[in-house]
């Protein structure tokens, strides 16, 4: 195998280890050097990458560190560029369901605005088309702005406030409504999405009260993009058979992780052995050992249970 190969081939699987490399801006990188403390930096210039490890900025050549930072752009941009709504074609009539005989035939006035009319030359019939806003009385900018400041952390008093400053009369309890029908419609779509998710998933519980009693939601989430894969309501913290968690997991991605991470919780591990442990190549890592600091930890699993807990103070109000 060639010298570049070997540098390649380095950079690849560098690229695939959980913070190997940490992302400054747009143009600056850092890496843990494998063989030392060294930290090398990495920047993007306009005749390509520089790195300040001593293989390139002595040698000249392109070495295992400006392959990961490639490498990991790669993935990114793969994650980016995937299409996951797919375009409406408003051409095809919902009656007859004949595409290409299609017109557009004025403009209907109601409460929520004016929609859009079409006319089919094969069946004969008008049709308008107000794609998941169907006999809403609201706009589809009011309840999206709902659902914005929704997921924002807002009340539904508080929506409610927003939208009266626009000129819009509208209760909570509408508000409320409105959340509840798209939240459903939101659900499922994405199960019918697979997820195109990075090889290191991280998992973790919190708790919760449900009429008083304390239950603990188990999530699996993507470390590359933060994707919520799969989630579980248990009634116990440290004998909770989390394995169903992990299949579903699996089923929904098609595919184990390379690394998994976790607290040190023995359910955790036992699930892991159970669901994703083999012996043929390549297995899956777990890492159940977190520090504070460190190589290894689980802020980016514990900052959304933030937002998740940010959320329940919120409703509890």
């Amino acid at each position: 195998m060639e010298i570049k190969n070997i540098r390649e081939l380095k950079g690849q699987e560098m690229a695939k280890q959980v913070d190997c490399l940490k992302r400054i801006d747009d143009f600056t990188y850092r890496i843990q050097s494998q063989s030392h403390n060294n930290i090398y930096e990495i920047n993007s210039t306009e005749l390509g990458f520089v790195c300040s490890c001593p293989d390139h900025k002595f040698r000249g050549v392109k070495c295992k560190h400006i392959y990961c930072v490639e490498f990991s752009l790669q993935i990114r941009q793969t994650v980016k560029e995937q299409v996951v709504i797919k375009p409406v074609n408003v051409q095809d009539c919902p009656i007859c369901l004949i595409s290409d005989n299609v017109v557009k035939h004025g403009i209907r006035d109601n409460k929520s605005g004016q929609i859009q009319k079409f006319f089919c030359n094969c069946c004969r019939k008008w049709f308008s088309i107000n794609f998941a806003f169907e006999k809403m009385h609201a706009t589809p900018n009011m309840i999206t702005s709902a659902m914005q400041l929704y997921f924002s952390n807002e009340s539904y008093r508080n929506i409610k406030k927003f939208l009266e400053l626009q000129g819009v009369k509208i209760s909570h309890v509408a508000v409320y409504k409105w959340i509840t029908k798209y939240v459903k419609l939101m659900d499922k779509y994405l199960e019918q999405i697979k997820p195109n998710v990075s090889g290191a998933w991280r998992t973790d519980e919190l708790y919760f009260k449900v009429k008083g009693n304390t239950k603990y939601l188990y999530a699996l989430m993507d470390d590359e993009t933060r994707f919520w894969i799969a989630q579980q309501v248990g009634d116990s913290k440290f004998t909770e058979d989390v394995q169903p968690l992990f299949q579903k997991g699996k089923e929904l991605t098609g595919k184990k992780p390379l690394t998994l991470i976790s607290d040190g919780a023995k359910n955790f591990h036992q699930a892991y052995k159970k669901e994703y442990f083999t012996w043929k190549m390549p297995r899956t890592k777990h890492i159940s050992h977190i520090r504070l600091q460190g190589d290894h930890n689980n802020n980016k699993m514990e900052r959304l249970n933030g937002e998740v807990r940010d959320r329940e103070k919120l409703l509890e109000d």
